[in-house]
């Protein structure tokens, strides 16, 4: 049972980091709670799915493609219901942007995938007697894909010229625009970015949630949880607070089971937040007096 609730907990936790990482890269770039994480995460499971296994593409251009399909849905989204908003006082209807246009596409999705949930291909094919057939690649594949996406990010932001220029953007807008930062290019470029990281977490946890549409809400809720946790918009936070989550969640699963896992959950997440405000990894707000 320990051995269950840690590889599975694990490997869940690190979907859920991935689309905390997804909410915090595009609010960094925009200040805007962007709530289609989850549809990304959702749609990297199904349309992986329907390029390897329905179409027959190999695994690996299927891939390629799906990360492709979240860029182009990422640049989607910014210019679709983020743009718009920002040029409007009521800043605060991106709730109502990003929400209806997620739910757009999950229902389009529904019309053309179904509604049901489909198994997702092995990825992966390794002999039954090999060494890396310990560990269930639905269970590592997860871990190593938030494992290279948070040593990325790190790279990204501290090495790298147009890294530097998205930290710059995330810290004060008004000040990097008037360097002359080209702003809304950055914002799109940190769109296009979450959208492949969501799309990530979709995919790579598919073997283990499956191709469902029903999904969506799932990984809307839980993959805020670690951004809520670990603070808003530290990515490091993100993973220690979704890594958290999962093996959490799983050893409710497994003592209490059902409902009552669910509101353990709710019930730590509230005790957690009263005690930190700014989260487990984020630093406590100067206080103007």
């Amino acid at each position: 049972m320990f051995a269950s609730i840690i590889s599975y907990g694990l490997a869940v936790g690190a979907v859920y980091a991935l689309i905390g990482i997804t909410y915090n890269v595009m609010f960094s770039a925009s200040r805007v709670f962007s709530f289609t994480a989850g549809m990304l995460g959702m749609l990297g499971g199904v349309l992986g799915a329907l390029f390897i296994k329905d179409w027959g593409i190999n695994a690996v251009l299927g891939f390629v493609a799906v990360l492709a399909c979240g860029a182009v849905l990422g640049l989607v989204t910014e210019i679709l219901t983020v743009r718009p908003v920002l040029k409007n006082i009521e800043q605060h209807l991106y709730v109502l942007s990003t929400l209806a246009f997620a739910l757009m596409i999950q229902q389009v999705t529904a019309i053309e995938y179904g509604t049901e949930a489909y198994p997702f291909p092995v990825l992966i094919p390794i002999d039954a007697n090999s060494i890396l057939a310990i560990v269930d690649q639905k269970f590592w594949l997860p871990v190593l894909a938030c494992i290279v996406t948070i040593v990325g990010l790190e790279f990204l932001y501290r090495r790298t010229l147009i890294g530097r220029a998205f930290l710059a953007i995330a810290e004060d807008s008004y000040a990097a625009r008037a360097l002359g930062l080209p702003e809304t290019r950055l914002r799109m470029a940190s769109y296009a970015l979450a959208g492949v990281i969501g799309t990530l977490a979709g995919f790579t946890g598919a073997q283990m949630l499956l191709a469902f549409i029903g999904n969506q809400p799932i990984l809307n809720f839980y993959g805020f949880v670690p951004v809520a946790l670990g603070g808003m918009g530290s990515n490091r936070g993100a993973v220690i607070g979704g890594l958290a989550l999962g093996l959490f969640q799983q050893a409710a699963n497994f003592l209490v089971g059902g409902i009552f896992a669910a509101v353990a959950v709710f019930a730590v997440f509230i005790v957690v937040l009263l005690l930190r405000p700014e989260g487990l990894a984020g630093a406590s707000a100067a206080r103007r007096v």
